[in-house]
């Protein structure tokens, strides 16, 4: 088969790898469809410690090739997507509700991180089980795709965020997850959803998706234009981003009772820590929640996640900008690096 590889600090490429096998719990996927997430371009950077030679990638679909012996859920040719984290299901931290730390602190993503990712033309999945989800068939291996990452973070951003019904929120930065928190803060019921983006599309489509006001931080400073807007300020902020001073921002515009969720990676810094403003933090009484989390996998989420493109609630696609076949997955990850084109999420078919 073909893979996407990471080969060296800054170098990637096509390679031939032999086909995986199924352990007695696992199961082969036929890739049909990927997409490129920032996280692989902060890997490839340097950002994440992986082996000359794993294979890239963590959004994928497809159709089962083969399973394991004890796989009773699934069968050969069945569509199937799979979440970016794939939990064992059985370790104190999955049995304690906390999927994505399983085996210990994201030791849930393992796409990657600890084994080959899946942009390849096929990929195993551990313990298929409890990670498998059939998709409907009114819903496309595009759609799908953004089950598997994207959504599943900006929803769980949204649902840490205890966003009350009509309450109000901010979110920072509209890439891919903060797009998908803009989404969940509208099915959670937000009545005012401010979103901080200089970027004109991500702009048009964070208001598409249910953003009440946009605010452009190259223009004002959002911080200052959310407490004029509010008064007192929001109910919960999201950081989509990950930088010290969205996380700085959302504490700042967070009111008293009120929950900062991150969903951000902070992993592109020159620093191992974050700073918390501590007059906006009451000193440490303010009252204010700090919530983090990583996408969550299992089977129950993202079949929940489909159900909700399936009833079209919402087209996540807006967010595919450009499409590649396999042959230029180098072309779309450089894109991907550069952010060059406006380009949000490249989508990747086999």
């Amino acid at each position: 088969m073909r893979a996407f590889v990471f080969l060296g600090a800054g170098r990637v490429g096509v390679v031939d790898r032999a086909i995986p096998v199924a352990g007695p719990n696992d199961a082969i996927i036929r890739t049909t469809a990927s997409l490129i997430c920032t996280s692989d371009v902060h890997t490839v950077s340097g950002g994440l410690p992986i082996p000359e030679g794993r294979i890239l990638g963590h959004e994928s679909v497809g159709v089962v090739h083969a399973v394991g012996s004890s796989v009773v859920r699934y069968k050969v040719g069945d569509r199937v997507a799979v979440n970016a984290v794939t939990p064992c299901g059985s370790c104190d931290g999955c049995q304690r509700g906390f999927t994505s730390q399983c085996g210990g602190m994201l030791g849930g993503y393992k796409f990657t991180n600890q084994k080959d990712g899946n942009l390849a033309e096929y990929f195993h999945v551990n313990d298929a089980d409890f990670n498998l989800a059939l998709i409907p068939a009114g819903v496309t291996d595009e759609q799908a795709l953004y089950t598997t990452d994207m959504l599943s973070t900006g929803f769980i951003g949204a649902e840490h965020a205890q966003i009350p019904l009509g309450g109000s929120v901010a979110i920072f930065a509209q890439g891919p997850v903060g797009l998908s928190a803009t989404i969940g803060a509208t099915l959670c019921g937000a009545g005012l959803i401010i979103a901080v983006e200089g970027k004109p599309d991500r702009a048009a489509l964070a208001r598409r998706y249910g953003a009440d006001i946009v605010i452009d931080p190259g223009v004002v400073d959002p911080v200052s234009e959310i407490m004029s807007l509010t008064g007192d300020g929001v109910d919960a902020a999201i950081d989509a981003l990950g930088h010290q001073k969205t996380f700085e921002a959302c504490v700042k515009v967070t009111k008293a009772g009120g929950v900062i969720s991150n969903i951000g990676y902070h992993g592109d810094g020159d620093t191992t820590a974050l700073s918390i403003p501590l007059a906006e933090f009451g000193l440490g009484m303010g009252d204010k929640q700090i919530r983090t989390a990583l996408c969550r996998g299992g089977r129950v989420r993202t079949t929940r996640l489909l159900r909700l493109i399936e009833s079209r609630r919402f087209d996540p696609t807006l967010m595919t900008t450009h499409k590649f076949p396999f042959e230029d997955v180098a072309t779309a990850f450089r894109l991907m690096q550069t952010k060059q084109d406006n380009i949000i999420k490249p989508l990747i078919t086999f």
